[in-house]
């Protein structure tokens, strides 16, 4: 396995700033903001309370199952029960549990490129084979029917959807999440659908749940959420998944000889994040918003940089393949992972190639850092990347 490739640039970014130097780094996928006051002090109460120093349920605290089955209706229409949900360590435990339950050895999953640097990991782990999809700016990272029915095989088993996309803030239509998911309600395929960023997008945009858009997918169909995004709690680490009670017994199963059940403390600050309102989040949206326009603008401005305009989540995915190959200060970057080496070594800013997501040429950058960061890290970018300019 290789490791991720976005928590390695982060981590390079945090050991130079911890040395001393002034970093801009682009690269993690969180929020900026503190968790909301009212999930922080949840959690200090759970500290006190003896109920959480125990062991308890693998599948998650039943009040939490029932919250999140009620949040999930409310939220994108989707009615499932409590049963049917499976508390994770986060979202990846919620992927890595739900490909593991789904794949046989040999499975293929399509996978529409670019993709976040953990799904193929995690194929791979439970002996599937990931079979990628190339998408570009051109068809606004979105994949077709077309090429998912030619992509398609006696061993396909799985199709991966996510959106609103991370890396590149693609947000799929109703009516094309319709049409896909119609095609795999044919062909019989199983569909695992991320919606971690469903709260972020923009612009008139909106976020469909597949199962509610396609209901008769519903039985072959799993959900993966969590509260990382939604309410700037990444570090909390608790996800979930929701499917059929058979996948959600099996993963459970699994999980029970992997880590038990999630954090009690975490888990009894999520049911605060889950069953309370939605105001923090559009706070939060609304800076999102104002920092996407900021920095798409700042990015199509250099010269050889063209910049795909997102739709959701808290990226941008430019181009920087017009740069590729040209001399910058004595060096000769062929690829996005050399550009990006080469300028965090020389301007001390910080983003992730597009290597790392499938898609060789472009980068990612994320938004969710201050309005100040963000306009000093681009500038920066800016003015070492014009003395290549074509």
């Amino acid at each position: 396995m290789t490791p991720s490739a976005t928590l390695a640039i982060d981590a390079k970014a945090k050991a130079l700033k911890a040395s001393g130097a002034d970093v801009v780094g682009f690269g993690a996928g969180e929020p900026d903001f503190p968790t909301p006051a009212a999930i922080v002090e949840a959690a200090v109460a759970a500290c006190r309370d003896p109920r959480n120093h125990r062991y308890t349920p693998t599948a998650g605290l039943p009040e939490l199952r029932s919250a999140i089955a009620e949040k999930t209706a409310r939220d994108s229409g989707y009615q499932v029960t409590a049963s049917q949900v499976l508390v994770t360590n986060g979202g990846k435990q919620a992927i890595a549990n739900a490909f593991a339950a789904l794949l046989d050895p040999g499975d293929e999953v399509l996978v529409p490129a670019p993709y976040w640097t953990t799904y193929p990991e995690a194929i791979a782990l439970a002996g599937g084979v990931p079979v990628f999809l190339p998408t570009d700016a051109s068809t606004g990272f979105q994949v077709t029917v077309d090429q998912l029915e030619a992509a398609s095989t006696p061993r396909t088993k799985v199709l991966l959807f996510v959106s609103p996309s991370n890396p590149t803030g693609a947000v799929y239509s109703r009516e094309a999440i319709a049409a896909i998911g119609e095609l795999a309600l044919e062909h019989g395929w199983w569909v695992l659908t991320d919606e971690i960023y469903e709260h972020l997008v923009y612009e008139g945009s909106e976020q469909h749940s597949m199962p509610v858009v396609v209901p008769d997918l519903a039985d072959r169909c799993v959900v993966v959420n969590g509260v990382a995004k939604t309410y700037a709690m990444t570090g909390w680490r608790v996800g979930w998944l929701i499917g059929p009670s058979d996948v959600v017994e099996a993963a459970t199963n699994l999980q029970s000889h992997e880590t038990s059940n999630v954090n009690n403390v975490a888990q009894r600050a999520a049911l605060e994040a889950v069953s309370g309102d939605l105001v923090a989040v559009a706070e939060m949206r609304s800076a999102f918003d104002r920092r996407r326009r900021t920095m798409h603008e700042m990015l199509d401005e250099i010269p050889g940089v063209s910049c795909f305009m997102p739709q959701g989540a808290f990226y941008c995915f430019p181009s920087f393949e017009q740069l590729l190959g040209l001399e910058i200060r004595g060096s000769r970057p062929a690829t996005t992972l050399e550009l990006a080496e080469l300028v965090l070594e020389e301007v001390r800013v910080a983003f992730v190639p597009g290597e790392a997501f499938g898609a060789p040429g472009y980068a990612r950058f994320s938004y969710a850092l201050s309005d100040d960061d963000l306009v000093k890290g681009v500038s920066r970018l800016g003015e070492f990347l014009r003395e290549a300019a074509p």
